[in-house]
């Protein structure tokens, strides 16, 4: 059996997340599970009105890709769904959508979270953070739990 191109796409708008649901599945036989994963701007305890993300055009996308076919393989995924926003973000707002379709359930949820673990440290995307008092804060360093969950896929 051929295996699924992933969808992938970087974007400022919104997304749907049931509209997307419903493009990766209809029509495809084999699939017994759907996993989504929504990230959404958080609001940081109530001090953060925004983040700002920006990514590398192209690099953003091959990288993702790259990440989606990757778990597609590992997982027998009969379809993927990845997108990532960039811009100004508010708090609340989603900034990732990840779908995984599988035949069985723990090859959908394994396939989700091996993408966002890995979307979170090899993708090129920069954040920079908006506060609620208007001030402008720094760029967000790199987290090494973002490693660790990452490096448990190895």
């Amino acid at each position: 059996m051929m295996l699924p191109a992933p969808t992938i796409r970087v974007q400022s708008e919104d997304f749907d997340l049931q509209a997307e649901v419903d493009l990766l599945t209809k029509g495809k036989p084999g699939i017994g599970a759907i996993v989504t994963f929504s990230g959404l701007c958080r609001d940081e305890g109530g001090t953060l009105s925004a983040l700002e993300l920006e990514h590398y055009p192209g690099m953003a996308e091959m990288e993702i890709t790259r990440i989606a076919e990757m778990a597609i393989t590992r997982f027998n995924l009969r379809g993927l769904t990845a997108i990532h926003r960039y811009g100004k973000i508010a708090a609340g707002e989603n900034i990732v959508l990840v779908i995984a379709a599988a035949p069985h359930r723990q090859a959908a949820f394994d396939g989700a979270s091996f993408v966002m673990d890995f979307l979170k440290t090899a993708a090129p995307f920069w954040k920079k953070e908006h506060g609620r008092d208007g001030a402008s804060g720094d760029w967000v360093e790199a987290k090494h739990a973002d490693d660790a969950a990452r490096d448990k896929w190895k």
